[in-house]
């Protein structure tokens, strides 16, 4: 199975053409007015942070750590994403505890869906990555024993810092992901740190080429600096339906036009 976020898109005349740079993302849209904002706004993709409320009622709530607690709930933040029902959602796990009664409230909205549903977790320590992942053979028999339609984002813990020199994903790295992923049957994007891109060009190039369920999604931190024209690399080599940008306006805009 192939990734259909693109086609979605196409089909419904929010896209003109199977190039991912045109997908544009809502982020952190972990409160009421936050979702209320995107359903209106330009983004295609809505994304979202997930954890267990850190007090009674326990349920999975719509947060980033270290917040344990929300003015939304999964379940009202799907209903009323679900009015609209013309923008694909990410669901980024910030815990494992929340991932199965989460499936659960996919599973009951997921008939009669249709949009893209991405579910990320990042499943593997990467480039000075000092965050816990998530245990990843638990993510995925989770997330592989439902029954929805979903795409897969499965990325790596990172750093970067200005002040030194920053790795950037290893051989060990993209084989192990790899070897995670291969068994798996949905399709699989890897969310990677732009910032670290320059230095990680053949082993994405390897890693792309090992199936046609994968793609890439570049992302960046707030306080990340990188060269768009350390990117230029990926938009020339790789089909223009296999990279997703996850970028300030600005950096997507100059690689879609590249």
């Amino acid at each position: 199975m192939t990734d259909p976020t693109l086609d979605y898109f196409i089909n419904l005349g929010q896209i003109q053409e199977d190039d991912a740079s045109h997908i544009q993302w809502s982020h952190a849209t972990n409160s009421k007015h936050k979702v209320v904002a995107a359903l209106n706004g330009p983004c295609h993709m809505i994304e979202a942070d997930i954890l267990m409320r850190g007090n009674e009622p326990k349920e999975p709530i719509m947060a980033h750590p270290p917040m344990r607690d929300s003015d939304i709930t999964l379940q009202e933040w799907l209903e009323e994403v679900k009015k609209q029902n013309n923008k694909g959602i990410k669901l980024d796990f910030k815990s494992l505890e929340a991932v199965v009664p989460s499936l659960a409230f996919l599973e009951k909205v997921s008939g009669d869906w249709g949009a893209p549903m991405w579910l990320n977790a990042d499943i593997l320590p990467g480039p000075q990555g000092t965050a816990t992942p998530l245990v990843a053979q638990a993510f995925l028999d989770a997330v592989g024993s439902g029954a929805s339609p979903v795409l897969l984002s499965l990325g790596w813990t990172t750093g970067w810092s200005s002040e030194t020199d920053n790795p950037g994903y290893s051989w060990a790295m993209v084989r192990q992901m790899e070897e995670a992923c291969r068994g798996l049957r949905h399709p699989v994007t890897f969310p990677v740190r732009a910032a670290l891109l320059a230095q990680s060009f053949d082993q994405m190039k390897w890693l792309l080429q090992q199936s046609d369920r994968y793609t890439l999604t570049v992302w960046t931190g707030q306080e990340d600096v990188f060269a768009v024209e350390d990117l230029l690399p990926y938009r020339r080599h790789f089909g223009r339906s296999k990279i997703y940008y996850d970028l300030p306006d600005s950096e997507r805009l100059e690689l879609c036009n590249a």
